[in-house]
């Protein structure tokens, strides 16, 4: 496992065993643990002046629903315990500076910063500035960048910031991040902002789990569909039978059972263990913004959970999306958007009622975080209900089921575009390594899909419009490095879901070798995802570089989610030396060894 590698797998939550029992006794009312939620949804001290121990910088008042936030270019953080109560069950959590989420940094392009972390924790902690470039010693990955921080230490990171945008940061160690550990991380531009707006916000979405994340690990290493309450039921059956015929039902089912798939495998967790919130607070904590009539309202909305996907959307608001993992984009105007942990969008709307609803779905459709935009406190809006859940379809599954492999984006023609020829994909001659046979392994796509158009499983056809991957689109000027690749690298994304097991072309990250990379050249990356979930993959020190099948490259991101049975590439420059992670965000799938080192020399 990653961080028992790294770091001992120690636990310092307050209560360390789950009742004897509790998972068999998870309720089928999915709704009642993430509505149920304090209004308080925050965090309180276990001691009345335990938050003197964090320094001016931190305040003297427990932060609860809205981060405080500090700016630079010096920054004292404090990682402690607190208390929290999210549920009506108080528990311990990882804070800084006593906040969760922690504090909003903002700081502005070109600018060194300094930010000296104090860890008062028992065990070892970290920092990373999540799409930052920066010094690989300044990362914050322990065991790569730099052991860690010792309890009672203080740790100082130095960079000078040489981007502008929303982005975050989190621990790196163990299942910290989990607990508490995330904040919002803001650069201002050195010069104008080319997104105007008359206010902001930041939405920070993230998970929480009443249990120990250690526990809850153990847990689906001994059954991996533990906390899935979608699964199919003999309701399921006698409609499908109506529907289909028996005939059809009885071959579907006998395919997914000798491919040991379940179509419902849309999350390792959900509502049965996670709480969903918003800046901290639970749907009844209700977290609030203000807004007046007539103005443009720019929120920077941060998917730092833990384990889960989630589909965004201010019903009746169209939303225009202008940045996505920090960098301006093309507007492009949607109504609904999922993104996975570590993606970040910015999006512009301008309501034209008094309140309405942000509303934060999780892909399995299990539970939902809200918060309210409004002109006066006292107004509320109405919550929908969260859609119906979708099970995954054969391509989902197995890929295109066909030879043909030259899929197109949105119906083009794959020689069509502006690209060089030079940066022309290849077409698709699957290959998988040796390593892919091993126990680490259930499943296998040979006919991946590379069609960047499909918003994804739930989400297909609901009657909104959904962003793709296809509609995201970096201003001029964003591609700095427009020369062709000449060199390719082809990593698969492999798992064992009965197993319980994530890895790379079958190689857990304690059996893998690093990748190499040359300071300066220009890589070709492709990711072929052999499971059936969709994998956020985060590439540290370097942007990645989206293209589509015609070798255009669409759009500059630090994390890229691909969908099952899903096939993509993009290109990347390594030009910072260095130690560097390569890994999947979801926490759980990089703990058990979907993470590869990246040495850039």
């Amino acid at each position: 496992m990653i961080h028992s590698l790294f770091n001992k797998p120690v636990s310092h939550r307050a209560e360390r065993a789950v009742e004897p029992g509790r998972i068999a006794a998870l309720p089928s009312l999915s709704r009642r643990r993430f509505v149920a939620g304090l209004v308080a949804g925050g965090v309180m001290l276990s001691a009345r002046g335990a938050l003197a121990q964090f320094g001016r910088s931190a305040g003297h008042d427990t932060h609860t629903g809205v981060a405080p936030e500090l700016s630079g270019p010096n920054v004292e953080l404090v990682i402690a315990e607190s208390m929290v109560n999210f549920t009506g069950s108080p528990r311990m959590a990882t804070t800084i500076n006593g906040s969760i989420p922690a504090p909003t940094l903002r700081f502005r392009e070109g600018d060194e910063v300094t930010i000296r972390v104090t860890n008062r924790l028992p065990v070892r902690t970290s920092l990373h500035w999540h799409g930052i470039l920066l010094p690989y010693e300044m990362d914050g990955v322990p065991g790569l960048s730099f052991q860690g921080i010792a309890p009672g230490e203080t740790f100082t990171y130095r960079f000078r910031l040489r981007q502008s945008g929303t982005y975050w940061y989190h621990s790196h160690s163990g299942f910290q991040e989990m607990t508490g550990m995330y904040g919002a991380l803001i650069i201002e531009p050195r010069e104008s902002d080319s997104i105007s707006a008359d206010r902001e916000h930041i939405v920070l979405l993230s998970d929480w789990t009443d249990d120990d994340p250690m526990n809850v690990f153990r847990k689906l290493k001994v059954q991996g569909d533990l906390y899935n309450l979608n699964q199919p039921t003999l309701g399921h059956l006698i409609r499908d039978i109506s529907n289909d015929g028996i005939a059809a039902v009885v071959d579907q089912r006998k395919m997914w059972n000798q491919m040991r798939m379940s179509p419902t495998d849309l999350a390792d967790l959900s509502s049965a263990t996670l709480t969903y919130l918003m800046n901290g607070k639970t749907p009844a904590g209700n977290w609030m913004a203000h807004f007046r009539r007539g103005e443009k309202v720019r929120l920077r909305i941060i998917n730092g959970s833990s384990n889960t996907f989630y589909d965004f959307r201010i019903p009746g608001v169209t939303m225009t999306v202008v940045a996505s993992d920090g960098l301006p984009v093309e507007p492009v105007t949607v109504d609904e958007f999922r993104f996975g942990p570590g993606e970040t969008y910015d999006v512009i709307v301008q309501p034209e009622v008094d309140a309405c609803t942000l509303f934060a779905q999780s892909m399995d459709r299990t539970g939902y975080v809200s918060g309210t935009l409004a002109t006066s406190p006292e107004l509320r809006a109405e919550i929908p209900e969260v859609d119906d859940v979708s099970w995954l379809t054969m391509a989902d599954m197995m890929g295109s089921m066909s030879h043909d492999n030259h899929n197109t984006i949105g119906g083009h023609d794959e020689h069509a575009g502006h690209n060089m020829a030079q940066n022309h994909v290849p077409p698709v001659h699957v290959r998988h390594a040796s390593t892919e046979l091993g126990p680490s392994v259930d499943m296998r796509v040979d006919s991946p899909r590379m069609n960047l158009d499909d918003p994804g499983v739930g989400l297909r056809d609901n009657g909104r419009r959904v962003l793709t991957l296809s509609d995201l689109h970096s201003v001029e000027g964003v591609f700095e490095d427009t020369r062709v690749a000449t060199r390719e690298i082809e990593l698969h994304l492999t798992g064992n879901m009965e197993r319980y097991s994530w890895s790379i072309d079958g190689l857990e990250f304690g059996d893998s070798t690093p990748v190499a990379m040359r300071q300066g050249e220009r890589i070709r990356v492709t990711l072929h995802n052999d499971t059936m979930m969709t994998h956020p993959m985060h590439l540290h020190g370097m942007w990645s570089d989206l293209q589509d099948t015609q070798g255009n490259l669409l759009v500059r991101r630090h994390t890229i989610p691909v969908q099952p049975a899903q096939r993509i590439s993009f290109l990347a420059t390594p030009n910072d030396l260095g130690r560097w992670a390569w890994h999947c965000h979801l926490l759980f799938h990089m703990d058990a060894g979907m993470f590869r080192e990246v040495v850039v020399s």
